[in-house]
């Protein structure tokens, strides 16, 4: 019994990775968990969230559909690029003084973050921490 409802849990999950698809990993890792639980109790929630912070970290907080859209809207914008000494990636905190950041447009659906553009790449930050959450190239 527990082995069929282990397997019913996976096949439901990976039927829902569909919809997590476009969703950041934050997101896809709290609707992965929340389906997981509603499904098979704390290992589905375990399983899921796994498998939606997978989906999220594979195409990011934009998702495929909306990342060139993005880029072309920030491009487009021709706002000053900050130059930041080295590689910039996800993770990277930017410094309180001498960055600009931009408010992301209401149609990609994303009011906790804003943008900047750092070595001429749009990049996507948390505002509270500065933390670039997705670099757009």
């Amino acid at each position: 019994m527990t082995c069929k409802l282990a397997w019913a849990a996976m096949a439901a999950i990976l039927a829902w990775t569909g919809a997590a698809h476009a969703q950041g990993l934050e997101r896809g890792a709290r609707d992965g968990a929340n389906r997981g639980e509603m499904i098979a109790g704390p290992l589905g929630a375990v399983v899921g969230g796994a498998v939606g912070a997978a989906v999220g970290t594979a195409n990011g907080i934009l998702g495929i559909d909306r990342r060139e859209r993005f880029r072309i809207y920030a491009t487009g914008e021709r706002r000053p690029s900050f130059s930041y000494p080295g590689r910039v990636s996800v993770g990277t905190v930017l410094p309180e003084d001498g960055v600009v950041y931009y408010d992301v447009p209401p149609e990609f659906a994303l009011p906790s973050y804003n943008y900047t553009v750092v070595n001429d790449h749009p990049v996507l930050v948390d505002p509270r921490t500065r933390r670039v959450v997705e670099v757009i190239d």
